[in-house]
């Protein structure tokens, strides 16, 4: 397998483009990048979850605010939401240690537990009615690997052995139902009671066994769950996770993941995603670094750059914005959500300091643009869910089971964090 030093003056030239950032003092660029993303995060972000989420009549949260920032009283919630609320805030509370975060961070934690939480048979329901009963009983992978996700940072936030022996109580249930022992990897959603009922019920595809979607998140809580909790077992878990991103999942000729799969791993649709393309990037140099395994972090890095470049030359419009999908014939949907564009900068970033190559750091200067000229919204806060081809934004939900505050919340503390790091060297690493 080549190395890095031998990967970075083999990368082709792109077209430059018209949303691209021409980067001549890298010092400078990167402490402003910094600086726009703190202030967005504090002054934009946060504040607009903090107004309009919670529901001031029946606690927890609205599960949908109109796009005038009306809530729904009726809709239907999701613990999807309430775990992002939860992972959002903490990790707020961790660096700015500002008690209305911790406020959130407390309330989204009891709403996920007290009203989400399956109690006899364990795991977290996908959906209640506004009124707080039970609606959607399956117990989809992906929702409870947001549920380990968001625990373990909520952990790191109390010390509260309560909070970490739940998160690994749910790990465990993820490894007891929903690992597959002859093929590896996990099945996508299981009845109340455990009982495997994929066929038409996956939130991510309902014709799918298995998905690149569930096991990305998967990996993503294994990752910080072991940074409060490096226990044996969740390491190999972990290891076998990785391997089979890297190999069944990552398609390494394409440089693309492999969005839907069979229980065999066969493919089920040529169907691309670029934005869980460059998500996928970062989280896995992410997940090989606290793993500390040097032969993962040379792949994952490798995998990174490679995939980083292919979001480049086929992923990226003129104007900096990242698509939402394509396929064999190019880019099928040219819309714009703002979760691409959050993971794209962070994804562009990782390329960048694994190596060294200006042309990645302009792409995430290029992104960013795009996003403070078509999705933030410096009226009412926060961002745009989609903006369309044309640039124009979307009248979509402000708030919804879908639309959170984890993805760009998230990129404003990795801009932050990695734009603090030494200044990279051509084909070399990161840490």
């Amino acid at each position: 397998m080549k190395t890095l030093l031998y990967l970075v003056p083999l990368l082709c030239a792109i077209a430059p483009l018209a949303g691209q950032v021409t980067v001549a003092n890298t010092a400078a660029v990167r402490a402003e990048l910094a600086q726009k993303a703190e202030r967005e995060v504090r002054e934009n972000i946060l504040p607009f979850w903090l107004r309009h989420a919670p529901n001031q009549e029946r606690g927890g949260f609205n599960g949908v605010v109109k796009v005038d920032l009306s809530p729904v009283r009726s809709a239907l919630r999701g613990s999807l939401l309430s775990s992002r609320i939860l992972w959002t805030f903490s990790a707020a509370y961790r660096r700015y240690y500002e008690p209305l975060q911790l406020k959130m961070a407390r309330q989204a934690h009891d709403d996920l537990v007290g009203r989400f939480w399956d109690e006899k048979n364990g795991g977290f329901y996908w959906t209640i009615t506004a009124d707080g009963k039970p609606l959607d009983t399956t117990k989809q992978t992906y929702g409870q690997a947001f549920g380990i996700y968001a625990l373990s940072e909520y952990y790191q936030v109390t010390s509260d052995p309560a909070v970490l022996e739940r998160a690994i109580a749910l790990y465990r249930l993820v490894e007891k139902h929903t690992h597959d022992p002859v093929n590896g990897g996990y099945f996508e959603v299981f009845s109340q009671v455990w009982q495997k009922a994929w066929q038409g019920k996956s939130v991510i595809n309902p014709t799918a066994e298995k998905s690149q979607n569930t096991h990305l998140h998967v990996m993503e809580a294994y990752t910080n769950l072991l940074r409060v909790w490096p226990d044996a077992g969740l390491r190999a878990n972990q290891k076998a996770l990785l391997e089979l991103m890297l190999t069944r999942i990552y398609d390494q000729k394409s440089h693309h993941l492999r969005l839907f799969l069979t229980e065999d791993w066969s493919l089920k649709s040529d169907r691309l995603s670029y934005g869980h393309d460059i998500e996928a990037a970062w989280l896995m140099t992410e997940a090989a670094q606290v793993l500390g395994d040097r032969g993962l972090i040379e792949r994952t890095r490798l995998v990174a750059v490679e995939i980083a470049e292919t979001t480049l030359k086929e992923g990226i419009d003129r104007d900096g914005g990242v698509f939402n999908e394509g396929g064999p014939e190019g880019v099928s949907d040219s819309s714009k959500d703002w979760w691409p564009q959050a993971e794209a900068v962070v994804g562009f970033l990782d390329a960048y300091q694994i190596s060294g190559d200006k042309r990645f750091l302009e792409a995430a200067l290029g992104t960013w643009a795009f996003i403070e000229k078509k999705l933030i919204d410096r009226k009412d806060g926060e961002w745009f869910q989609s903006v369309s081809p044309q640039g124009e934004p979307l009248r979509q939900p402000r708030i919804s089971l879908w639309k959170c505050p984890y993805h760009n919340s998230r990129a404003c503390y990795e801009i932050i964090d990695r734009m603090a790091l030494p200044e990279p060297k051509p084909g070399g690493t990161r840490r």
